[in-house]
């Protein structure tokens, strides 16, 4: 069994997820400005946003944050978008800001693999 960080399994997974929506153009933006926003928004507020506003980027993303936090039996799995959100502002304050900084993690390699993978228009 190979040893790997944490931030080696994150690259992978946000690889493989850039690659399964590699056709989504909008994505390459959006993930550029999603960390941003949960910084001076509030990671619920962001998350509550992109669930709003339902564009495919925003589900995307959303989606991948969510599948990140299925992966490995996390306080926050859940089967849907909407449990997802329910689950995050449910938890402690500990835990809500470990996740926001998860997520921050996880959205940086998103948006390195998007920036290099998805071609502009």
């Amino acid at each position: 069994m190979k040893m790997r960080t944490l931030g080696q399994v994150r690259s992978e997974f946000a690889l493989k997820k850039v690659m399964e929506n590699i056709n989504l153009k909008s994505l390459k933006p959006f993930s550029a400005g999603a960390p941003s926003m949960i910084l001076q928004n509030g990671f619920g507020q962001a998350l509550a946003f992109w669930a709003a506003k339902g564009k495919d980027e925003h589900i995307a993303l959303m989606t991948i944050v969510r599948d990140w936090f299925n992966k490995d039996n996390s306080m926050f799995q859940s089967k849907s978008i909407q449990e997802f959100l329910e689950k995050i502002s449910e938890s402690s304050q500990d835990e809500y800001f470990s996740a926001q900084q998860e997520t921050l993690y996880l959205l940086e390699w998103v948006k390195r693999y998007a920036n290099a993978f998805i071609e502009d228009k």
